[in-house]
């Protein structure tokens, strides 16, 4: 059987559910597309997300490198790099051509989830 992904929504475990969607939509630059008791879905073109309001939950920073959690890859990253900036996003690592044929940076919720946007180059 071939398999064939047609959607993926990754969730966060987050402290303050207001905190991190503002976050995630005036800072990152997502897009809410549904809210409902509790949760947050917000979308970065076809990179989705779904915050989970945990007040108990460690903070994501808590977990080392467990706190990364997502990889995605878009077109024009030098222009989301810079956006992103603008926005006052928290770029933990600044833009720059990988080795292994990427080119990317690194963010930071306010939770401590980490994000890397990337760009494939040749």
């Amino acid at each position: 059987m071939k398999r064939k992904v047609v959607h993926t929504r990754h969730v966060l475990a987050v402290k303050d559910l207001r905190v991190s969607a503002d976050h995630f939509a005036e800072k990152l630059g997502f897009d809410r597309d549904f809210t409902a008791p509790g949760w947050e879905f917000l979308s970065f073109g076809d990179f989705k997300v779904m915050l989970g309001e945990c007040t108990d939950a460690l903070w994501a920073h808590e977990t080392g490198d467990h706190s990364w959690f997502a990889h995605a890859l878009v077109e024009n990253v030098d222009d989301v790099y810079k956006e992103l900036g603008e926005r006052g996003a928290e770029i933990i690592s600044p833009i720059k051509s990988q080795p292994w044929g990427i080119r990317d940076f690194c963010v930071k919720t306010p939770d401590g989830h980490r994000i890397v946007f990337g760009q494939l180059v040749s």
